[in-house]
């Protein structure tokens, strides 16, 4: 009898605790499409992206062309000419992979341009959350456009334009 008594009061207890939490919406969708950096910080990433993908693209097509002429005339090369010309093609298309790695591997050429471009928007939307929510007390900060889970949400705790007014942008 005491332990359904302790369970009862442990779990009122965690529910009084749980209505006490106050919580808020953000859309970041909506606030990254007010933010005119971030639309032209993600043009710049698109631009960048699709040059390097042309070059990546043009050693592909280097390598593919070497491997065809290899193909034609492997019946008429020594063994020693076939393994030169195989070790051409395998070094183009290391080259290849060398170069996607270095512009979008981990810590490539697009990483670190996003690190420089995009990362700093996001702090700063951060830090206005941060400060949004001490200011209202606000507990928990849930972003409407990630959390999948989320089937229904009042616009009455959606504070993505009070974000927007802290970063200094109208909605």
């Amino acid at each position: 009898m005491k332990k359904v008594i302790l369970t009862i009061i442990i779990a009122l207890t965690g529910m009084i605790t749980a209505q006490a939490q106050r919580f808020a919406l953000i859309d970041m969708e909506y606030i990254l499409k007010h933010i005119p950096a971030y639309e032209q910080a993600n043009r710049q990433m698109e631009s960048l992206s699709q040059q390097y993908q042309k070059e990546i693209e043009a050693k592909g097509q280097e390598a593919k062309s070497l491997y065809e002429a290899y193909q034609q005339s492997a019946s008429t090369l020594s063994d020693s000419q076939r393994t030169e010309k195989e070790n051409a093609i395998v070094a183009k298309e290391k080259e290849a992979a060398d170069l996607r790695a270095r512009y979008f591997g981990p810590e490539g050429e697009m990483a670190k341009k996003q690190k420089e471009l995009i990362t700093p928007i996001q702090d700063a939307i951060y830090n206005a959350v941060k400060t949004v929510a001490t200011q209202q007390g606000y507990d928990v900060v849930f972003d409407r456009a990630s959390d999948q889970s989320m089937i229904f949400a009042s616009p009455r705790i959606d504070i993505s334009n009070e974000i927007l007014s802290k970063l200094g942008y109208s909605n």
